[in-house]
């Protein structure tokens, strides 16, 4: 009960304070009214851990043998290390000695708690050493045998600034080196020059097949370059499609940039076209309606 509930209490009338007294403790006694006849529900606690095990069912019927063996699973203290005390309300009521006796030998009942002393000089959970984790030795590497290795992130960076003395880490550019603090936008100019450069379109010829992302649709290069007629400049694949899955016919504010039927056509970026031996596919239906990358 709290502090303050207690002073609240504490302020109240005789009557009053049995009435909510009762009132809180009113369903303690069929707390565990759902167990079966002769099953026990018991809190354990352990000399050498933080935590409480609660509501541990066991069968009146099991031996204090048994019963350690048990314990031994949930708090790793062998049943021979562990001597056992029942208490209830804080008070000890019987020391747990003899491992042939059953449980229901010693009047146990729900809701009360059983102690294990872990007796093991040398056991893992003394002193914290199953709980707390600065003491577990954690593995450190000395900076030459880092310096040393092949294919770490160092002998990247290394690399890349022998190849461009200029060249800036991402954490020393965009990236703040926090993933969950919000990063700061790029430079104007400089995510368009990235993503629309000529750069883009290396490699990519008039008449190669390809297949176009979204939907895998194919076809095959029927344009490569800038069409100053489309909003977001930069260089374009215009593409002709091999079934009606683009949005164009190859003509872009009245000048023909290549020939096509309707909705044969399409200009993309080229992030979302690749070349290679795309022979004529099925039809896939798949809406593209919302891709920002073809127009």
């Amino acid at each position: 009960m709290s502090a303050g509930l207690t002073e609240a209490i504490g302020s109240m009338g005789a009557e009053m304070r049995t009435d909510i007294r009762n009132y809180i403790t009113a369903g303690d006694d069929q707390q565990w009214s759902g167990l079966p006849q002769g099953m026990v529900a018991i809190h354990c606690t352990h000399s050498n851990l933080m935590k409480k095990m609660i509501e541990l069912k066991f069968d009146l019927h099991t031996t204090i043998g048994d019963l350690k063996a048990r314990l031994h699973m949930h708090c790793g203290t062998p049943a021979s290390a562990q001597r056992l005390i029942l208490r209830d309300g804080g008070q000890d009521i019987a020391h747990l000695d003899d491992d042939s006796k059953m449980m229901g030998f010693y009047s146990i009942e729900s809701g009360m708690t059983i102690h294990i002393i872990d007796t093991d000089p040398f056991s893992m959970s003394r002193g914290g050493g199953l709980e707390d984790v600065s003491l577990i030795q954690k593995y450190k590497m000395d900076d030459e045998t880092y310096e040393a290795r092949k294919g770490t992130v160092r002998q990247w960076i290394k690399e890349q600034k022998e190849a461009d003395p200029n060249w800036k880490p991402p954490k020393q550019n965009n990236f703040s080196g926090n993933p969950w603090q919000k990063q700061p936008p790029p430079a104007p100019g400089a995510a368009e020059e990235i993503e629309t450069g000529p750069e883009t379109v290396v490699g990519m010829e008039v008449g190669m097949r390809c297949e176009c992302q979204p939907g895998a649709r194919r076809g095959e290069i029927a344009y490569v370059g800038e069409v100053a007629g489309l909003s977001g400049g930069g260089h374009w694949l215009g593409v002709r499609f091999d079934e009606p899955v683009g949005r164009s016919n190859g003509v872009v504010k009245g000048e023909t940039i290549f020939e096509c039927m309707e909705r044969y056509g399409g200009f993309l970026r080229g992030k979302n076209v690749t070349v290679g031996d795309f022979p004529e596919a099925e039809l896939d239906l798949e809406d593209t309606d919302e891709e920002e990358d073809e127009l």
